[in-house]
């Protein structure tokens, strides 16, 4: 089990008794609980029942352990703390299509844990059925138009989650359309983007002044204007110019800051110049906006930046590693032209954790084994055989699999992949990729089952309880991005002894996406190869060990986040104090009427 990546590749494996298994996917029955997995008698029936005993003895263990020394496990200890507005075109798990919006479904709560008081802003996409209207309307100038928007709001882990509604976001995504968050297609852009985003980021200045919250016993009514706002990457690049020309200006939000948090440099909202008039922005941020490039999409020549304008507006500047704040200052290539810009304004890399409530192998309900560090080795091997059975390839514990999950675009590589497919498949292994996105690359992993129909399976969908099943059951995670800020999978896949922290590494990959280098396909190939010569050697046990005994979550970050953003010195801030999230399930998240 390990992680094959084009910065970090490990590999570790799970070495245990073979039980061969030569049916298809329609013999394999998978049930939770007490319940076997039979392969036409194959299987011993008690091999599971041990494995579930075991665990369920440690919870017990656990469990009697908290009762002797109780301690609040999933409470939060509420300070005076910071008031928090998180403002993201994605929030997870409403709407994600990668690590924004993981970033915006783990962090905050993490942040709420700490005592302070937390709210996130994020377009109402679909009919969300844990979000009830708060009958609170605004409205704002979008273009020439004046628009009404209104607000849902659920309250969970201590969170605030608010979503605005307007028929730019609930008409074009919801539902049976096929479209997606950004467009209606992938690398197709809807052409009202900026009336979009221009929206999203006038409520969001809004919410906190007008909607009055009371969710919890610590904090009631509205957030005030002695906020800290934090916009994600460049669709709330707007955020910081509206609060200074529209609000600052008028006295309201005079201790308010923004926190610019880049997650992707690749993306940065580029526009006509001309389409400067419909954001309804003073000519003085003009310059701010002022951007020259040398490609002809989506007019050649001079543009608008969104993202420039986000960096050089905000107060502090963030993105979510150090090694990727190095790298976006490194050059014109890594910092994408804006790389003088960010030197300029200075950044502070703080490495992202993960959601460690869902990623849990201890209790993922999506896997029909549970598992921990103890239980790993006996669970892995059922778990890839279930994996191989739900994909129909050959159920053999011995094959190693190699899994991907991911965007199907260039930066994550995965027109790499698939070129370099042919390279390695003869040897020894199974490969099986999760994703979605241009329609081409969609298309070219859907064909592999007709090329490799032994070897290989393409799933061009979104399906998370697949995700949670291929971490779970690979043997390597593939990850031969050109360039990756923080890569959320390679944490996941740790937390389910799939990578440990030390192994094989592909190199630098060419950045540049017009065409697929062929240096770099020799690297993804010669680097699987080696990993493949691993499998099943005693050193990979340790690996498991390793990458399993640490400490993924946010609860490191979100006080590094804490040191920066009480730097701002908003009014009433102060430091947090030590708690715990509360659990997904917990009785706190109710649904606000």
């Amino acid at each position: 089990m390990a992680t094959v990546t084009a910065s970090h590749l490990v590999s570790t494996v799970c070495q245990v008794n073979s039980h061969g298994a030569d049916t298809k996917a329609a013999n394999l029955i998978c049930m939770k609980n007490q319940a076997a997995i039979t392969h036409n008698g194959l299987r011993f029936l008690n091999m599971l029942d041990r494995l579930q005993m075991r665990t369920n003895a440690k919870a017990v263990a656990r469990q009697a352990v908290k009762q002797e020394n109780p301690r609040p496990w999933g409470k939060i200890i509420w300070g005076k703390g910071l008031n928090l507005v998180f403002v993201g075109a994605e929030c997870g798990p409403w709407s994600k299509t990668g690590g924004l919006g993981d970033v915006l479904g783990g962090l905050p709560p993490a942040m709420a844990a700490n005592g302070h008081r937390v709210m996130t802003v994020s377009p109402r996409y679909d009919q969300y059925m844990d979000a009830w209207d708060t009958s609170v309307l605004v409205e704002v100038k979008v273009g020439d138009k004046i628009e009404t928007v209104r607000f849902f709001h659920c309250y969970k882990r201590g969170v605030d989650r608010v979503f605005v509604d307007h028929p730019m976001f609930l008409e074009k995504v919801w539902g049976k359309t096929g479209s997606k968050i950004y467009g209606p297609n992938a690398g197709v852009d809807y052409k009202d983007n900026q009336l979009r985003f221009s929206l999203l980021c006038q409520a969001a200045l809004e919410a906190p002044k007008v909607l009055n919250l009371n969710t919890n016993r610590y904090f009631s009514g509205p957030y005030g204007e002695d906020v800290i706002f934090i916009a994600n990457d460049w669709h709330t690049g707007l955020l910081p110019c509206y609060l200074k020309s529209m609000y600052q200006s008028r006295d309201i939000y005079m201790n308010a800051k923004v926190a610019f948090c880049i997650h992707n440099i690749a993306y940065q909202g580029r526009f006509p110049f001309s389409d400067f008039s419909v954001l309804n922005l003073p000519d003085r941020f003009k310059s701010s906006f002022d951007f020259f490039d040398g490609y002809p999409k989506p007019i050649k020549g001079r543009k608008i930046n969104w993202m420039k304008a986000g960096i050089l507006e905000s107060d502090k500047v963030l993105t979510v590693s150090p090694y990727y704040a190095q790298e976006l200052i490194s050059g014109e290539d890594k910092g994408v032209e804006l790389d003088n810009i960010i030197r300029k304004t200075g950044i502070t890399g703080i490495v992202n954790g993960m959601d460690v409530q869902e990623w849990n192998p201890a209790t993922d309900q999506h896997i029909n084994v549970q598992y921990d560090a103890s239980t790993v080795m006996d669970a892995k091997p059922i778990l890839k055989e279930t994996l191989q059975a739900e994909m129909g390839l050959h159920c053999d514990r011995n094959v190693p699999v190699v899994g991907f999950i991911g965007r199907l675009e260039e930066q994550k590589g995965s027109d790499v992949l698939a070129e370099a497919i042919p390279r390695f498949i003869g040897e020894n292994c199974q490969i099986v990729i999760l994703g979605t996105g241009k329609k081409a690359m969609e298309e070219q992993i859907e064909n592999l089952e007709t090329q490799y129909p032994d070897k290989a399976r393409g799933i061009a969908n979104f399906n998370v309880p697949l995700a949670h099943k291929i971490i779970a059951g690979s043997d390597f995670i593939l990850i031969p991005s050109r360039f990756e800020p923080c890569g959320l999978i390679q944490l996941h896949a740790m937390r389910y002894g799939t990578e440990g922290f030390t192994g094989f590494q592909m190199g630098a990959f060419n950045v540049e996406c017009d065409a697929v280098d062929p240096s770099d396909l020799d690297k993804v190939a010669k680097t699987v190869k080696k990993a493949l010569a691993t499998y099943g050697t005693p050193t990979m046990n340790e690996m498991i060990r390793n990458c399993m005994a640490q400490d993924l979550s946010w609860k490191g970050p979100s006080k590094l986040w804490e040191k920066l953003l009480l730097s701002l010195e908003v009014a009433g801030s102060e430091p947090g104090n030590e708690g715990e999230e509360i659990a997904p399930l917990a009785k706190e998240n109710v649904a606000t009427p």
